[in-house]
């Protein structure tokens, strides 16, 4: 599973070729998530409520490239990486 960001101990991640609707993962310590791109909105897993806020945050800023990154997974291609949270 590529790593596209890491920020504060959140390590954002997407696989190829996976599933819709368009989303990535997340892990935080023992926490793991999955988020949906559009809408921005958690799908699956458990975060703290600090860290589901600073993860809607980050995506709210790059979600252009989390959009790209996701067509780019899902023809194999390379995955950009994206800044962290600023």
């Amino acid at each position: 599973m590529p790593e596209i960001s890491r920020f504060l101990g959140i390590v954002i991640s997407m696989n190829f070729d996976d599933h819709a609707p368009p989303h990535f993962h997340v892990r935080y310590g023992e926490q793991r998530a999955t988020v949906n791109i559009a809408p921005l909105a958690l799908q699956d897993g458990e975060l703290s409520p600090r860290a589901l806020g600073l993860v809607i945050e980050w995506a709210s800023q790059h979600r252009p490239e989390l959009r790209e990154n996701w067509k780019r997974a899902q023809r194999h291609e390379k995955l950009f990486p994206i800044e962290p949270l600023e």
